[in-house]
């Protein structure tokens, strides 16, 4: 819950950046792109990164799991 509730608020600021400053979300902060479009890309990295936290996380807990069990 911990990681969804980090993604609600990258993407939370997403949608409330561009329901009340969409005139932030038009500058053109790196190499002549939008704000929209790098944060849009940024969420879904973001995603990926969160995926492979979650996945190292369930690996460690089943690691630990197994041991239990040979034990």
């Amino acid at each position: 819950m911990i990681l969804f509730c980090v993604y609600l608020l990258l993407y939370g600021g997403f949608v409330f950046l561009n329901a009340f400053a969409p005139s932030t979300m038009e500058t053109l902060p790196f190499a002549g792109v939008n704000l929209a479009i790098l944060y849009g890309f940024g969420l879904i990295i973001a995603a990926l990164i969160l995926a492979l936290i979650y996945g190292h996380i369930c690996r460690s807990t089943d690691d630990a799991n197994s041991e239990e069990v040979q034990s």
